[in-house]
């Protein structure tokens, strides 16, 4: 809460800051260079490929706001400005994210998400939206299944009963693996008699969504605002930084429904 306090609190001067770095592309293309490292003048022009009396004007500009200063013949971006630029490009991964990722978020029940996961969803850029047409009406759960095939661990928040889910899972269980589930209470005793997870808990609330994180890849899939689960789109991925916030969205949403 006080974080929250905080960010309201400063919320007026970092937004003029943001725009301040973001509204003029050389501007943000020195920046970008200075955010991955210290760089002198000529590298500066080699990376931007901008002239040099561009680059020195907007230099200028910087250092008159504080956001950049000169040691060693190196400009370094201050500390203020390395935490406004780590937003940008986070949201700059979002935008992006949700361009690609349009169809599952259109028309689907997205407020389930916790709001720490989605303030991560800058985690998930790297990711993959796997999609089946009416050709293959079963890509997306064989593709589960196949991926549940080499799993050592597994997170699972299942918001319906699947009996090829459940075989391969008990079948990772025999096999000595870790297995997690989090099952909806309206399938919680099918699970319960079912299941051979040790670790099985449930959740009253429904039309939620569909995780499985494995230690090798991610998948989330959403509900569409009809209450039918879209079994036409999944969010797949094998990134760390995916696989890391799914693991975290398992977490948040275990707290959430203790």
């Amino acid at each position: 809460m006080n974080e929250n306090k905080n960010y309201l609190k400063n919320y007026d001067f970092v937004s003029e800051d943001v725009k301040f770095a973001a509204n003029s592309i050389i501007r943000l293309r020195i920046l970008a260079a200075l955010f991955e490292k210290p760089q002198n003048m000529k590298n500066l022009a080699d990376l931007t490929r901008l002239s040099y009396s561009s680059i020195s004007s907007t230099i200028h500009g910087l250092e008159l706001k504080d956001f950049v200063y000169r040691e060693s013949n190196k400009y370094y971006l201050s500390n203020s400005l390395r935490v406004i630029m780590k937003h940008i490009l986070e949201l700059k991964d979002v935008v992006n994210l949700l361009s690609r990722f349009f169809n599952i978020i259109e028309g689907h029940v997205v407020h389930m998400i916790p709001k720490k996961s989605v303030g991560e969803l800058h985690m998930l850029c790297n990711s993959d939206l796997l999609e089946s047409g009416g050709i293959d009406a079963y890509k997306i759960y064989n593709f589960i299944e196949d991926a549940l095939v080499d799993a050592n661990d597994v997170r699972c928040i299942l918001p319906f009963y699947h009996l090829d889910f459940n075989k391969q899972l008990n079948y990772l269980v025999n096999k000595g693996k870790h297995v997690e589930m989090m099952v909806s209470h309206e399938i919680f005793e099918i699970y319960e008699e079912k299941s051979e997870s040790k670790y099985l808990s449930s959740f009253k609330l429904k039309n939620n969504f569909l995780l499985i994180v494995t230690d090798k890849m991610m998948i989330f899939g959403l509900f569409k605002e009809n209450g039918h689960f879209d079994q036409n789109r999944l969010v797949t991925s094998r990134n760390g930084d995916a696989i890391e916030w799914a693991n975290n969205l398992f977490k948040n949403f275990k707290k959430k429904n203790k």
